[in-house]
């Protein structure tokens, strides 16, 4: 008699299903609880304390505008990169290397050494003042340059997180067949033509996970707003983060991390249905 095993997948998986909900869901319901109750009863209160915060819509405005600003360029960046790495022979590995070196700097340090570049001693502008240039030290990061601080913020989030983006692209690159390319380039298309005809449709998994992961990780950017921007530049993780450790206030905190991950959710799904992907090209 044949033992039936049909329990040995679910066995198998149990300790994963375990850590999931012991790391994650459990806290993620503590959340949610903590921002939608007031006293141990449930209340919309920590909510209406949010949005009559006066740094809640100048938060969600600079999350948003700093979202759609950089991921689109980080994707831009990517492609450019991946395409070109694609067609290196020698030394690919190397250039993979070097541009990866972003992914190993924290997002703290990364802060830290664009402030470094851009504060008012910085090298930036010691350089610009011994070119001439400037005839005294520029700020750059204060309140009263809101488009210098929100430009140094963009570019130091360009630098520190297109490399994650490129790396899934170059491995969606990768999975194109060079068939389909050597097809192409016999029947006479042009390189632009290959490329949106053949090249993008078939990374379409990588696209959509590049724009998922550098989304969600954008609308939850703090520690280069931070250290470059202080309070000067309110952004709703940092605005979560002053509640909790400022104002001593976890159940604003709370609600303000609901909210990010509401928004986080709501752009992942507008990404799945905007971005189809054809269940056989999944790999």
């Amino acid at each position: 008699m044949t033992n039936n095993r049909s329990w040995i997948p679910y066995l198998l998986i149990l300790p994963s299903v375990a850590f999931l909900g012991l790391l994650f869901v459990v806290p993620l319901v503590q959340t949610i609880w903590l921002a939608m109750s007031d006293n141990g009863m449930p209340s919309l209160a920590n909510a209406e304390r949010m949005v009559n915060d006066i740094n809640f819509a100048r938060s969600v405005r600079n999350t948003f505008l700093l979202t759609i600003v950089v991921v689109p360029v980080q994707l831009c960046i990517a492609l450019v990169m991946g395409t070109l790495v694609a067609k290196v022979g020698r030394g690919r590995e190397t250039i993979l290397w070097i541009w990866t070196i972003p992914l190993g700097i924290s997002d703290l340090a990364a802060g830290l050494v664009w402030l470094s570049i851009l504060q008012n001693t910085g090298y930036f502008n010691s350089a610009l003042f011994g070119l001439g240039i400037i005839e005294r030290q520029a700020s750059w990061l204060s309140y009263q340059t809101p488009v210098a601080l929100f430009l140094a913020i963009a570019v130091a989030e360009i630098w520190r997180g297109t490399a994650i983006v490129m790396v899934i692209i170059v491995a969606g690159l990768n999975q194109v067949p060079k068939e389909f390319r050597e097809a192409a380039e016999i029947f006479g298309t042009g390189p632009w033509t290959r490329f949106w005809r053949i090249t993008l449709p078939l990374i379409r998994p990588a696209l959509q996970s590049a724009l998922i992961l550098r989304t969600v990780l954008a609308f939850e950017v703090f520690a280069v707003v931070y250290a470059l921007g202080g309070r000067n530049f309110p952004v709703l993780v940092g605005e979560a983060y002053n509640w909790q450790n400022q104002n001593q206030n976890y159940g604003v905190a709370a609600a303000y991390a609901v909210v990010i991950m509401i928004i986080s959710l709501a752009a992942t799904l507008v990404y799945l249905k905007a971005i189809k992907v054809d269940p056989e090209r999944l790999p």
